[in-house]
């Protein structure tokens, strides 16, 4: 009998984009003064900050005026909006007449010790953080399989499974580093280990 070599395919991807941006410095050090300035001034986001449990602080309930408020958060806003323009060509996304615009856009200054616990960005189609500040043993970001409360009766990956086939991947930025994702895919930010603070501006697209 002859032996037949299967064929595999893998189907329905989940799509992770990221760009390493350089020569980004100067504008880094502008977002990271507008981040702390914010963190010290925003008294509604101070209290939000501390009553959810986050250690830090972010603008995430407080501020919705950033790219008007900070130049810097203005061109960055420009920026983000070409990458979410070529991450929908990625996915070959039919927009029709709607486009996609940014919903919303905040501050996160996370505290040595401090971590984001797992969840989704609702009422999205893109979310994404860019990276301000991350100093050494800052916390990864790590993505969900989207699928993994259906596998209650499947067996554990090996410890040197394919990175593709992991049902947890982390990702370790650096400063510069942006990434988007569709707001479905569940996702956490670990422990911030590092002696400093982790600076990220994360922000959402709707479909409109």
């Amino acid at each position: 009998m002859t032996e037949i070599t299967p064929h595999i395919e893998t189907l329905f991807a989940t799509r992770l984009y990221r760009a390493d941006l350089d020569g980004m410095e100067t504008l880094n050090n502008e977002l990271a003064a507008c981040c702390r300035s914010a963190a010290e001034d925003d008294t509604a986001g101070q209290k939000w900050s501390a009553k959810n449990g986050y250690t830090g602080y972010t603008s995430y309930s407080s501020l919705d005026d950033l790219p008007w408020r900070f130049p810097a958060v203005k061109t960055l806003k420009s920026m983000l909006d070409k990458h979410a323009k070529n991450f929908a060509k990625v996915q070959e996304w039919s927009l029709g007449d709607k486009k996609l615009e940014l919903d919303n856009i905040w501050i996160n200054v996370l505290d040595p010790g401090g971590f984001h616990g797992s969840h989704i960005h609702p009422n999205s189609v893109i979310s994404g953080t860019y990276y301000v500040e991350i100093p050494d043993g800052a916390s990864s970001i790590r993505y969900e399989d989207p699928r993994l409360p259906l596998m209650m009766a499947s067996p554990p990956r090996k410890p040197k499974a394919a990175r593709e086939l992991l049902t947890s991947i982390p990702f370790a930025p650096r400063a510069g580093t942006l990434l988007m994702w569709e707001s479905w895919l569940r996702h956490e930010v670990t422990l911030n280990e590092a002696d400093s603070e982790r600076i990220s501006i994360s922000f959402n697209y709707a479909w409109r």
